[in-house]
C-alpha cells in the first residue's frame, strides 16, 4: 500500500475559494486497490506553509507528497518540473509577509528538480482529454517556497519519499470575476489529479519526452 499526502493551500488575495484546496479536499473519501490519500490544507504563508507541510509528513510518512496550488491566468493543468531557491513576493501572504529577493534555505542549492514523473503525468492526462503542459516556473510566490521546501526535505532528510507540485487554473464561477482569463471544471481539476497520483505511483522514473520551451 503506497501512501500518498496531497495538499492544497486556503484561499489568498481576496479570493473566497482556492481551487487547489477545493480539489484537494474530495480525495480525503477517495478510495484505492493499492493506495491511501491522506490529504491537508496549507497556509498560503511564507515559512509556516512549511512547518505545516513538515508535520504532515511526520504524521503520514508517505511514499510521495504531491502539493497543489492555484495559478490564475493558466489554461493547463501544469505540472512543474523545477523550483527555486528565492522568496519574491508580488502581494503579502496570508499574514501581511511580503519577502522580496530572500532565499527560502539560506546557502541551500539554486534549485530543485521534482521527483515525479513530469512527463508521464503530462501526457496521460493530455490523453484523458485536459490540457496540460510541464511548467519551467512555479513562480516566487508560496506555491514555489513551499515546493522547494519540500524537495530540500526530500534531499537532506526524507530521501525514501518522492514529491513535486502542480499548478491549476481558476475555477469557472473565479473566472467570470476576470474577463478573458482561462478557467477548468473541478471536475476536471479532479480526474487530472486522479491520473497525478496513479502515474505517480506507477512509474518511479520518467519518460523522454519533448516539453521544452523557446522561450
Amino acid at each position: 500500500m503506497k501512501k500518498i499526502l496531497l495538499t492544497g493551500f486556503d484561499p489568498f488575495d481576496g479570493e473566497a475559494i482556492n481551487p487547489a484546496w477545493e480539489a484537494v479536499k474530495d480525495f480525503e473519501d477517495r478510495t484505492y486497490e493499492n493506495i491511501q490519500v491522506f490529504v491537508k490544507q496549507i497556509p498560503t504563508v511564507f515559512y509556516r506553509s512549511l512547518d505545516v507541510l513538515r508535520e504532515a509528513i511526520e504524521e503520514v510518512q508517505p511514499d510521495i507528497v504531491i502539493c497543489v496550488g492555484q495559478a490564475g491566468g493558466r489554461p493547463d493543468f501544469t505540472v512543474e518540473r523545477v523550483a527555486i531557491n528565492i522568496d519574491d513576493a508580488r502581494i503579502a501572504d496570508n499574514e501581511g509577509n511580503q519577502p522580496v529577493d530572500e532565499p527560502i534555505i539560506l546557502n541551500g542549492p539554486v534549485a530543485y528538480w521534482s521527483t515525479l514523473p513530469i512527463k508521464v503525468i503530462v501526457q496521460q492526462v493530455r490523453e484523458a482529454g485536459i490540457p496540460a503542459s510541464v511548467s519551467h516556473t512555479a513562480g516566487t510566490f508560496v506555491c514555489n517556497h513551499l515546493f522547494y521546501g519540500l524537495q530540500h526535505l526530500i534531499a537532506t532528510q526524507s530521501h525514501n519519499i518522492r514529491g513535486g507540485f502542480v499548478h491549476i487554473p481558476y475555477l469557472p464561477e473565479q473566472a467570470a470575476r476576470f474577463p478573458q482569463q482561462p478557467s477548468m471544471s473541478i471536475e476536471q481539476v479532479s480526474k487530472a489529479l486522479d491520473i497525478t497520483i496513479k502515474y505517480s505511483v506507477a512509474y518511479e522514473s520518467d519518460i523522454k519526452a519533448i516539453e521544452g520551451q523557446i522561450s
